[in-house]
């Protein structure tokens, strides 16, 4: 059974609030995790992944892109036409997610977060752990 227009929307924006949450969950996590030696928050691909999601945000906003899941999300909806109203949790995160700011005050708030993210990766290096050999 395929997904309605409106329903694949409302998933997308689900996905969007959980890379949102992955994203001020390591801003906050990392320095705390330090101060409470949390090994998880030196975890090489966590941080690496954490890292490079924020650089894709910064980078399209500094192009004057919207996010790409924002573009989909948009798509579906206005397929679904005005009868597909979304469900009222979709449009309390709407306006969590969506603030009607000029472009380039996300751009500058984007590289900002960017930059103290990447502080973070000096100030809290990750460690890759090494792999443990068995001997034959």
């Amino acid at each position: 059974m395929a997904l309605s227009p409106g329903t694949a929307a409302t998933l997308i924006l689900l996905a969007h609030l959980a890379v949102v949450a992955f994203n001020v969950f390591g801003l906050v996590a990392i320095p705390i995790g330090k101060w409470l030696r949390w090994d998880f928050v030196r975890g090489f691909w966590w941080r690496f992944a954490h890292v490079l999601s924020l650089a894709v945000v910064a980078l399209q906003a500094v192009l004057g892109r919207a996010c790409f899941l924002t573009i989909w999300q948009n798509a579906l909806r206005t397929d679904a036409g005005p009868s597909d109203v979304p469900p009222m949790i979709a449009t309390w995160i709407n306006s969590v997610l969506y603030w009607s700011l000029p472009l380039w005050m996300f751009a500058a708030g984007y590289v900002a977060v960017l930059l103290y993210a990447l502080m973070l990766w000096r100030w809290v290096p990750p460690r890759i752990r090494a792999t443990e050999r068995v001997s034959a």
